[in-house]
């Protein structure tokens, strides 16, 4: 049996001819990752996800190696009769075959100048296997494929064939399928009335609807939101903020919340008292995204009313980043990071609030240590990635949380992953686990990284386990990305307010600061966020101060010990990226404190 990395040997060593970008040792480490992948995945793929390549260099480079041409496009360019044209042919397709096509973004361009019954696509990955059989079915006998920039190609798309949410479409078809209740009627719901109001149409495509545009907005998380008056509100979290995503008015929120509770497994319907966990699988545009659904009962001004919080997360598992590179590290804290999770044993924490990006940094630092030599255990409740290569322990009824920390080491684990500190209990285990020669990533909720060491100190762990068992601790935040279309720099008088936030008069002078604008292309100005990150090390001196505590931690202490060797705080990291251009003033402020 041909090896995976083996097929792909040939076009390694063609890169490595005709392109001195690529170094054989990040090709080779290409050709492991493929070898050790539990999915079908393409070199390219492992190039530009894993290894950080600029996309339009690798494919350049694959299309020079299969000789596909390039040809560049602009949306500015598209007449009205391409326009005309391109439509024409993804109107002509039936609807499976034409969603296949924008799935792989094949774009018709035209005609081969070598004979007009010769098709010619543009397309981001020509090398894709299957276009072939994709044509075979359309019936398109003599083509050819050739190269086109992604982001080129997506935009063009996006104006002659914008993605229809089938879901919201039906909403507006059926609407009067359903009752609309008259707000004069008695406060009360009973069961017949929402198993009725289930099989009402509107309702469930209202749901799946958000469920898809959630996905391909990039949401974060959807929050249902009953309110008074027979009205619930869906937002949906962009870049960090709550947006009105759709109200539902003249219908009962009840009905609503019953459409979602029965098409989330692992959650009662007929429960309205009690807190519940469930999730929903689906596949939006030929991918399989995961959602986590949590689900809160909430007070109502109305008697007799049963009223329920949801919140959704999306778990996208295209958004994963494998890529240190890719977090946003300095270059001390890169260092440090690497340092800390190279070591054999120890323990490395994430803190930070929720949504703060923990979980992608623990997969990110699993990712780099991971070999088919060290066995990786996660005990998470619930997993949020698939992480292949590691073991990731399933939470049920019959083994909670506490049961799979409790029995962990005896699975002889090298590297364990521990979703998340909840306890004295959970901590414990984790101290022992670090302390018995056993590598332990986890996450906790402080407001910084010396915060953590008290944390764990209240919570009854001894001074001297926490000193010798942590390795580092990462605190970290996200702040939203200026849009780089539309954002103008800020006039020298608003500027000055830059010294309260920290800044220097000498750096003041140096840095030019730009404020959100708003355009087409962004969310008001904002476009995409980044990490920032105070990473504290625990040095000789920090481990002393810890030792040396009696009944309390001296946080002040650690801070200013941490920041003589070099770290970072949230604050000073922020400001940094403000100056750089790359976020504002205001969202220094609003994301950390000093």
């Amino acid at each position: 049996m041909v090896r995976k990395h083996q097929i792909a040997s040939a076009i390694v060593e063609k890169l490595l001819q005709q392109d001195t970008c690529f170094t054989r040792e990040k090709l080779q480490q290409a050709g492991k990752i493929l070898e050790n992948s539990s999915t079908p995945r393409t070199l390219a793929d492992v190039l530009i996800t894993d290894l950080g390549y600029d996309r339009h260099l690798v494919f350049r480079a694959l299309c020079r190696i299969y000789a596909f041409r390039e040809i560049r496009l602009s949306a500015a360019s598209l007449t009205d009769g391409w326009i005309e044209f391109m439509q024409n042919f993804y109107k002509a397709l039936d609807a499976k075959t034409r969603e296949e096509f924008l799935t792989l973004k094949l774009l018709p361009f035209g005609f081969s100048e070598r004979g007009q019954n010769i098709r010619i696509f543009v397309c981001p990955d020509p090398t894709a296997r299957t276009i072939e059989s994709l044509m075979q079915r359309a019936g398109i006998k003599r083509y050819e494929v050739a190269y086109g920039r992604y982001e080129d190609v997506s935009e063009i798309l996006a104006r002659i064939a914008p993605q229809e949410n089938e879901f919201l479409n039906l909403v507006k078809e059926v609407a009067a399928e359903v009752t609309i209740i008259d707000e004069e009627e008695e406060n009360k719901v009973d069961e017949e009335e929402l198993t009725s109001a289930l099989n009402k149409s509107l309702l469930v495509n209202l749901f799946e609807g958000c469920l898809v545009d959630g996905v391909r907005k990039g949401a974060s998380d959807i929050h249902i939101i009953p309110k008074d008056g027979n009205c619930t509100e869906i937002y949906i979290r962009l870049d960090g903020r709550l947006i009105l995503w759709h109200r539902q008015d003249g219908i009962k929120p009840e009905a609503f919340l019953a459409v979602v509770k029965d098409r989330t497994r692992n959650v009662d319907r007929f429960e309205w008292e009690m807190a519940q966990d469930g999730f929903i699988q689906r596949r939006v545009d030929a991918f399989l995204i995961r959602f986590r659904v949590a689900i809160l009962p909430i007070v109502s001004s109305a008697l007799g009313r049963k009223y329920e919080s949801v919140v959704i997360r999306i778990l996208d598992d295209r958004k994963v980043i494998t890529d240190l590179d890719k977090l946003g590290f300095d270059d001390y804290a890169r260092s440090e990071f690497i340092k800390a999770i190279k070591k054999p044993q120890g323990m490395v924490i994430l803190t930070g609030p929720t949504g703060s990006g923990k979980s992608t940094t623990l997969v990110a630092a699993l990712s780099h240590v991971m070999t088919p030599e060290l066995n990786i255990l996660t005990v998470e409740d619930p997993v949020e990635y698939n992480i292949p290569g590691a073991r990731q322990l399933k939470i049920g009824n019959k083994m909670n949380f506490d049961q799979a920390m409790r029995t962990i080491l005896r699975h002889d684990p090298d590297i364990v992953m521990v979703g998340e500190i909840r306890d004295a209990k959970s901590a414990e285990i984790a101290i022992k686990l670090a302390n018995t020669g056993h590598l332990t990533f986890t996450t906790l909720h402080t407001n910084d990284a010396s915060s953590v060491v008290s944390r764990l100190y209240k919570m009854g762990i001894e001074s001297f386990l926490i000193a010798y068992a942590i390795n580092l601790v990462v605190a970290q935040r996200l702040m939203r990305t200026l849009c780089k279309h539309c954002k103008q720099p800020l006039p020298a008088a608003e500027a000055a307010i830059a010294s309260s936030l920290g800044y220097t008069a000498e750096e003041i002078s140096r840095a030019t600061f730009y404020r959100a604008e708003g355009c087409p292309k962004c969310r008001n100005g904002y476009s995409g966020r980044m990490g920032i990150h105070e990473v504290l090390p625990f040095t000789p001196e920090i481990r002393r101060i810890i030792l040396d505590a009696s009944s309390d931690v001296d946080e002040d202490a650690i801070r200013t010990s941490a920041m003589k060797a070099g770290m970072t705080t949230l604050r000073a990291a922020a400001r940094r990226r403000a100056a750089e251009g790359l976020t504002t003033l205001e969202e220094v402020a609003a994301v950390t404190i000093e």
